[in-house]
């Protein structure tokens, strides 16, 4: 497909042309005629596949000339770098537009980012946390924001933005809402639900062309931590299946919390790799751990375990997903095409793991099938949270009320008190009497 059939002015074209973009993405084609049109967008697709070109060319689209100094833009993004990133695609696609671009973020300096807030933009790129704190100091003006596009959402909600973002979204009265990420989860459509106007979701899956030969996957999507420890337990219950288990976490401390956890309902059958502590069962390698008849599960913390190559072992979970994406791609990968190694990795997903979820099968090209809960499972969730402490409430609450024991007895009915007489009253009575 050509640029001509994104309906871009020639001014774009011409720019995208320049910067070597020939063909346009599949996000770009399904979400540019809604972003021009001002329709509500959620894009959801992996990193690379053109979310952020799809959006500034929008933006571009949608400003028309103007002489006002409010920004008619506001594009929150996670930090620093990427908020330099976004504002250098601007400069690269807006070449031939009088368009002024600024940037905000914690590592630029309060008064410099004041003065160019006050010699007028029009379009911001920001960090949540700067961009509320120039808000509430009536600093950034928002009543002539168009736009607002909320980019890497999934990094946001990661690094705790919410509530800024949220303070931000209701504070423009009117405007189109565009929400970018590379997942859409629960805290995400928490998230964007108060603000967001019947908004069209379009998604795009970008996997790798070449399919990478794997071991047999498995992807347990789980909501928090607590979940995690109680599908773990209840699959190493079933010790003729899993016979032979490692599971690896991304610290040490997390393998500590695991090892206590597991020991408790099968003594003698966990180990550790690498202990933070000498008075632990612990081995210092996986042959050693293979060779131990009793032991069925062997915890490591991928920051002590830097080599991928295992095998001989038939079951592989990711309690946590590794920090980079290639650690677990070199161990659900077979050594060769004519392996016939049987294992079954096995991942553990949150919603704010599912990003790097996504990764790993762009890189190896194919999904992981999503599994069910086995009966029985125990999911911790807001709700019990919430009852939970309710209910620890009405207990103290109760302990509270004193206890009537033999002290206490009931008054008799001559002194028992039905009206309370102010001391004026009391006189009169007293003087007629």
């Amino acid at each position: 497909m050509s640029l001509d059939k994104l309906k871009l002015s020639k001014q774009l074209v011409a720019a995208m042309t320049d910067a070597g973009y020939l063909t346009p993405k599949e996000i770009q084609t399904k979400t540019l005629s809604r972003i021009i049109g001002g329709q509500d967008i959620i894009g959801i697709g992996p990193e690379g596949c053109g979310k952020t070109t799809a959006y500034v060319l929008g933006v571009l689209m949608r400003l028309k000339y103007s002489t006002e100094d409010a920004p008619r833009a506001l594009i929150l993004v996670p930090d620093a770098e990427r908020v330099e990133a976004v504002i250098d695609q601007f400069k690269l696609l807006a070449k031939n537009k009088s368009v002024r671009v600024i940037g905000l973020h914690p590592q630029m300096g309060q008064e410099e980012q004041l003065d160019l807030l006050a010699e007028g933009c029009d379009i911001v790129v920001a960090t949540p946390d700067r961009a509320r704190s120039h808000y509430l100091k009536f600093a950034l003006n928002l009543n002539l924001i168009q736009v607002l596009v909320i980019d890497d959402a999934e990094l946001l909600i990661k690094k705790g933005f919410q509530l800024p973002i949220t303070e931000l979204a209701r504070s423009i009265t009117k405007c189109q809402r565009l929400v970018f990420s590379e997942v859409i989860h629960s805290k995400l459509e928490k998230l964007i639900e108060p603000f967001m106007n019947q908004p069209a979701l379009i998604e795009v899956n970008l996997l790798a062309e070449n399919k990478a030969e794997t071991h047999e996957q498995l992807l347990y999507h789980v909501p928090n931590f607590r979940t995690k420890q109680n599908l773990l337990n209840l699959l190493m219950s079933d010790d003729e299946i899993f016979t032979k288990v490692l599971v690896f976490v991304n610290t040490r401390y997390n393998a500590q919390v695991l090892y206590k956890s597991l020991n408790k309902r099968l003594p003698g059958e966990v180990v550790l790799y690498k202990p933070m502590f000498f008075d632990q069962l612990a081995v210092d390698s996986v042959e050693e751990f293979k060779e131990l008849p009793e032991t069925r599960i062997l915890i490591i913390a991928n920051e002590t375990y830097e080599s991928t190559d295992i095998h001989d072992v038939p079951f592989i979970i990711h309690f946590e997903l590794p920090l980079e994406k290639e650690t677990l791609v070199g161990r659900i990968v077979k050594r060769s095409e004519a392996s016939t190694e049987e294992i079954l990795a096995i991942t553990f997903a949150t919603d704010l793991e599912l990003s790097m979820v996504r990764k790993i099968e762009q890189s190896t090209g194919q999904k992981m099938p999503l599994a069910d809960f086995p009966p029985g499972l125990i999911i911790v969730g807001d709700r019990q949270k919430s009852e939970a402490s309710d209910s620890e409430e009405e207990e103290e609450e109760k302990d509270t009320t004193p206890t009537k024991g033999a002290a206490f007895h009931p008054k008799k009915e001559k002194n028992a008190k039905t009206t309370n007489y102010s001391s004026k009253v009391k006189a009169k009575m007293k003087y007629k009497k």
